[in-house]
This record gives C-alpha cells, structure tokens and sequence, in this order.
C-alpha cells in the first residue's frame, strides 16, 4: 500500500470512531432516566458519615449546605 492509501485507511478509521463516539452520546443523552431515579436527591443522612472526597455529591453536599444556610438566614 502506498502512504496515500494508508492515510486514507486512518481517515476513514478516525471518522468511523468519531460517529460511534457522537451517535453513542446522542443515545445516551435520549435515554430516559429509570423509574425512581427520576427524583434523587442528596440525602444528609446517608452522606454525613462518608468523608470520600471523590464523591460526586461531596461537591454538592458543601453547596446544598451552603443554600440551605443561606434561606435559613432570611
């Protein structure tokens, strides 16, 4: 094969990759939530005895505190 046929081979590869990645992410942003999940909150008492600062919620749980400190206050 010359070089011109091999770029067009990874061309080709990277746009078949790059549609996958698209469509993959076009059907999971359609995707519907599961049936009681639609609703999930982070809960004080299950996350105030975890100190796994590489939780998602843990981010969240120091702002929703925040909010909540701050509607007290009015």
């Amino acid at each position: 094969m010359t070089q011109t046929e091999y770029l067009i081979v990874a061309i080709i590869i990277l746009v078949v990759l790059a549609v996958t990645f698209i469509v993959s992410f076009v059907l999971y942003k359609r995707t519907p939530k599961p049936k009681g999940c639609e609703d999930i909150e982070i809960s004080e008492e299950k996350c105030a005895g975890c100190n796994n600062e590489s939780c998602a919620f843990y981010k969240e749980k120091d702002s929703i505190e925040v909010l909540k400190n701050k509607k007290e206050e009015k």
